[in-house]
């Protein structure tokens, strides 16, 4: 009996974590679905749903190492609206980033996204006053955002990375939900994205916006992990 309760025990520890988290599958393209892994990169939690903790991986940057997954490229408009689904609502508090990176030799399938290559186009931050704080995103079902107008035309990686930090008071307790995307830009500008980052590299894990406890003393304010958002 002891052996059976705790079996049933760990399926059900087993099942909470994965309706607890959750992955991003789905490229949103002017509010259209495009489908599950067909423009985003299969990534190794598409069963498990189980995050990234480790910014220094390089899972951290699409978390596809073990699925070496490469997707269709959808093409869209400098400027038109585009976002992700998640595959269930975003449990955990915490806030959100997305990267883009062009690929240098124009096939995004073929880029890995190495280098000094990415820059930030969007965030969804927390508000922290001392006494509350915060999380816009919390039970949300998917990101959307605006393509910068002006963003030169070409291939590209989109990121997004959810943080989730309801056990961030430790080092390596924030998770992140990772995913990338793949689009064709059009009739795109002449803007010169930046500033520029490596994707593991642009955090330490130390970063007052990833090691924190947001439950006490409840934090006066929050800083945005990551470089400043490129608008264009």
């Amino acid at each position: 009996m002891l052996f059976k309760s705790l079996s049933v025990a760990v399926v059900l520890s087993l099942a909470t974590s994965v309706l607890s988290h959750y992955t991003f599958p789905a490229l949103l393209v002017n509010g259209v679905n495009t489908g599950d892994w067909v423009n985003v990169r299969r990534t190794n939690n598409f069963n498990s749903n189980a995050p990234v903790t480790d910014v220094r991986s390089q899972d951290f940057r699409c978390y596809n190492t073990q699925t070496n997954a490469r997707a269709s490229t959808a093409t869209v408009s400098a400027g038109s609206t585009i976002g992700f689904q998640a595959n269930q609502a975003v449990y955990h508090p915490g806030v959100i980033n997305v990267y883009m990176a062009k690929a240098p030799n124009g096939d995004a399938a073929s880029f890995d996204g190495s280098g000094n290559v990415w820059f930030k186009v969007y965030q969804m931050t927390a508000t922290a006053n001392g006494q509350t704080i915060t999380f816009p995103s919390s039970s949300l079902t998917s990101v959307n955002f605006q393509i910068p107008r002006n963003l030169p035309s070409g291939q590209y990686l989109v990121r997004i990375e959810q943080i989730a930090l309801h056990s961030a008071s430790s080092f390596g307790g924030a998770q992140f939900y990772i995913s990338c995307a793949q689009i064709n830009v059009t009739n795109g500008g002449n803007g010169t994205p930046g500033p520029l980052v490596a994707i593991p590299g642009v955090y330490t894990g130390n970063e007052p916006g990833i090691l924190l406890n947001i439950y006490y003393p409840i934090p006066q304010t929050y800083i945005q992990p990551g470089p400043a958002v490129w608008s264009g």
